[in-house]
């Protein structure tokens, strides 16, 4: 099961969210989102998990709780949606007069 994780301090490692969660049960994989341009962590990641059951006891377990000083939020993560890629005409991108 694929899980969010919000909220994070730009502090944290991904060996770290690998770590809080494999108290729960085995992790497939902890990767956290940064910015492609400076590196800088976002603030959120995705942990991976074998097994839906403790994946679930470790959502349910880690929502809200402290993280490097930061009260973390913790649930199943939505696939992707696609983002429209612009035309270049601004926020509208209808024809102004």
């Amino acid at each position: 099961m694929n899980i969010y994780v919000g909220n994070l301090s730009y502090q944290t490692t991904e060996d770290e969210l690998r770590d809080l969660f494999a108290e729960f049960g085995d992790v497939v994989s902890a990767k956290l989102i940064a910015d492609k341009f400076t590196g800088q962590s976002k603030g959120f990641g995705f942990v991976e998990m074998s097994n839906n059951s403790e994946a679930k006891k470790a959502m349910d377990e880690l929502n809200g709780r402290d993280l490097n000083g930061r009260s973390i939020t913790v649930n199943e993560a939505r696939p992707r949606q696609e983002r429209p890629r612009g035309g270049g005409r601004g926020y509208g991108g209808g024809n102004r007069y």
